[in-house]
């Protein structure tokens, strides 16, 4: 197992980031990384709530964790501090067993010249996921939450 660390700047206050955090609508519009869809099955939005997410890749081709093309994952908020900090502990849905275990997402944001930063730190990922695809779908993750805040959209 093992951890990313991803910082993303936002030019946006902290509160409209935190609500795209917790609005599921906007979960299925940002945390998706370029060449995925996205489907938000149950979505909590409180400290002990649940939440199931899957992504489907574009290319039928493409083999996913949970099914033939789709990655399903689902968890819990464990802390929510509201404007600082939301932490995920969340599990995929799979039959393989080296990707089985609870992976924890940290994500902090700090006030930071005419906006925000936003660190995600993921601690226990599987060794199966490599590191590079880890970081760079957060880092499009977080380039698509950039473009939802800063545009002021409504989600």
């Amino acid at each position: 197992m093992y951890s990313t660390r991803v910082l993303q700047h936002i030019n946006a206050p902290r509160s409209a980031v935190y609500a795209a955090l917790l609005d599921p609508d906007a979960i299925a519009r940002w945390r998706v990384p370029a060449g995925m869809t996205s489907e938000v099955h149950s979505f909590e939005a409180r400290e002990g709530g649940t939440f199931r997410v899957s992504l489907t890749y574009d290319d039928p081709g493409s083999a996913g964790k949970s099914g033939s093309h789709t990655d399903t994952y689902h968890g819990h908020f464990a802390r929510l501090v509201p404007d600082e900090q939301v932490v995920e502990v969340f599990e995929f849905e799979t039959d393989t067993a080296a990707l089985h275990g609870e992976m924890t997402m940290t994500t902090t944001l700090t006030d930071a010249e005419g906006g925000t930063d936003v660190l995600i730190v993921h601690e226990g990922l599987p060794d199966d996921v490599p590191a590079e695809d880890n970081e760079t779908g957060t880092r499009m993750a977080l380039a698509n939450l950039a473009r939802l805040v800063e545009s002021n959209a409504q989600f």
